[in-house]
């Protein structure tokens, strides 16, 4: 399904194209192998208790989606805004993430520098990280996704761009915890920053926001500020938190990587206190606080 030349190019960076029709992928996280030797863990261990050994990082629809965000560190050149094909089931995407993790982790077990009981235990992922590449909500069988990795007791951590709002209003399985990214505080610097590929997509993302209190799950919406682009208006971010009623908003600085880097400067990488401050504004803002950071990752959560 995936153009073979981007997928080639995505496997040399290290991801793992899974199931017969290729639209499903792993790619292992930093912060997995950091903490496997120590080194480290992902803020999500730090502010929601997964772990970051155990957690799968995948996609099950990695070439759709419907923006072409400046800060993506993905090839955007092959992307597509629709399903388009065949799609394979829950049980053979989630089989073929887990063994190409393995796979991918295998060499850690002959590391000197390795903890011996996490490489065991990191051989059975506990957290779906929903989230890789593409937009999840676009593969045909998000329900059946969700409850096939319930059924294999993960928690699940689904990341969704909120421009497939019909499809997230007809879940019927929730997932652990549901990510829906707000990116701008209004519809000019929507489309200067996330560069939407269909009609109507500011309105489809405020819709999202407007479904996301009927979910009963943990709810969080994720800013990634940028520098010179979206970090302005807090004021009118949280007036949209404010109708999203999340449980916890984080606000999460753009990273210099990947293909980004040929849209992007590294100018527009806030630096940790810049965060802490637009977080802070924001907060001000909607009658949120800050009650956790990661200087690290460059990450400010509020609730």
């Amino acid at each position: 399904m995936y153009a073979e030349k981007s997928q080639r190019r995505m496997e040399r960076m290290g991801y793992r194209f899974v199931g017969e029709n290729r639209h499903s992928a792993v790619k292992t996280c930093l912060w997995t192998k950091k903490s496997i030797i120590n080194e480290g863990f992902c803020y999500k261990e730090k502010f929601y208790g997964i772990r970051s050994h155990r957690c799968l990082q995948m996609s099950p629809s990695v070439p759709f989606c419907q923006q072409k965000c400046l800060f993506c560190w993905r090839d955007l050149s092959s992307t597509e805004t629709a399903w388009n094909g065949p799609h394979d089931e829950p049980a053979d995407i989630i089989e073929g993430a887990i063994e190409a993790q393995r796979k991918l982790l295998c060499g850690y077990f002959g590391n000197e520098r390795a903890d011996k009981i996490k490489v065991l235990e990191a051989q059975d992922p506990t957290n779906a990280a929903i989230s890789l590449a593409g937009e999840p909500l676009l593969y045909p069988d998000m329900d059946g996704l969700l409850a096939e990795f319930h059924k294999r007791n993960f928690t699940t951590f689904l990341v969704t761009n909120g421009l497939a709002s019909s499809n997230l209003e007809a879940l019927s399985v929730e997932p652990t915890q549901l990510y829906i990214s707000l990116d701008a505080p209004d519809r000019e610097t929507y489309e200067k920053l996330c560069r939407p590929q269909i009609p109507d997509a500011w309105d489809l993302l405020n819709r999202s926001l407007e479904i996301m209190p009927s979910f009963n799950c943990r709810k969080v919406l994720r800013i990634t500020a940028v520098r010179d682009i979206n970090m302005k208006k807090p004021e009118m971010f949280a007036r949209m938190i404010e109708r999203a009623q999340p449980d916890f908003v984080e606000v999460k600085a753009y990273m210099y990587i990947g293909y980004s880097r040929k849209r992007l400067e590294i100018d527009n990488m806030p630096l940790f206190y810049e965060v802490h401050e637009f977080a802070d504004s924001i907060a001000d803002s909607c009658g949120m606080e800050i009650v956790d950071e990661s200087r690290e990752s460059r990450v400010v959560l509020l609730a």
